[in-house]
């Protein structure tokens, strides 16, 4: 880790795409010391609250939560731009005054950080991010400033000569130890001209990610971020 990110609170990982490093971090971003751009994807602030709407008991918190972890990060790393990749409300049901009142001190607390929504598809549900906050919202794919052959999506998809940044995946791994044991971890899923960040949200759910041909996992867990072998992976119905 670099001298001059005292504060971080995990060990991230610096990988090399496309001739660019990035860091993965074990908060489940991405970070880009060039661009000064940190890259989150799936919040899905406001998805406890939509749940409680329906009348599910789910427990209250939750966007505090995620919003006192980007604070973390933004103060941690020297950010200029936040780039969200998709999924940043839940539903219309999350826009509560509390989930609203919440997001307006964040925003006023970090004014000075340009902040993007790359649209996702419970964006188009939920509604773009009031006007007041100063959130830019563009649609897929988003040139990323600064760099010409990558790409900001909320959807993985395949860029010719770009590399792809995206969400929606939810990408977790299961690890296998000794006997029968089994961890299931939030993971970056990286392929030539892709990189699948985990979900930044607290509330969200995972998709199962399995080892490929030309495909890397790096999970994140135990304030750190690593590489594995293909050998690491509990095989596919291991669950």
């Amino acid at each position: 880790m670099s001298s001059a990110n005292p504060r971080a609170v995990g060990q991230p990982l610096a990988i090399t795409q496309a001739g660019e490093t990035l860091w993965l971090l074990p908060e489940r971003a991405l970070w880009w010391p060039r661009l000064r751009t940190l890259f989150v994807a799936d919040l899905h602030l406001g998805k406890a609250a939509t749940y409680r709407a329906l009348g599910q008991p789910v427990p209250a918190g939750t966007t505090d939560e995620n919003l006192a972890r980007l604070t973390g990060l933004l103060t941690a790393y020297p950010t200029t731009q936040l780039v969200f990749l998709g999924d940043f409300l839940h539903a219309a049901q999350a826009r509560t005054s509390s989930v609203l009142q919440a997001l307006t001190l964040w925003r006023e607390t970090h004014a000075g950080v340009n902040c993007t929504l790359v649209r996702g598809n419970h964006d188009s549900r939920a509604g773009d991010p009031p006007v007041a906050l100063g959130i830019a919202v563009v649609n897929e794919p988003w040139p990323v400033p600064g760099a010409k052959t990558f790409l900001a999506c909320h959807h993985p998809q395949s860029q010719p000569g770009h590399t792809v940044l995206a969400g929606h995946l939810h990408p977790v791994l299961s690890l296998r130890g000794l006997g029968r044991d089994r961890l299931r971890l939030p993971c970056f899923s990286v392929e030539q001209g892709q990189i699948v960040l985990p979900a930044f949200g607290e509330f969200t759910g995972g998709w199962r990610v399995d080892a490929a041909p030309g495909r890397q996992l790096y999970p994140a867990g135990g304030g750190a971020v690593w590489s594995l072998s293909g050998t690491d992976v509990a095989p596919t119905g291991l669950r």
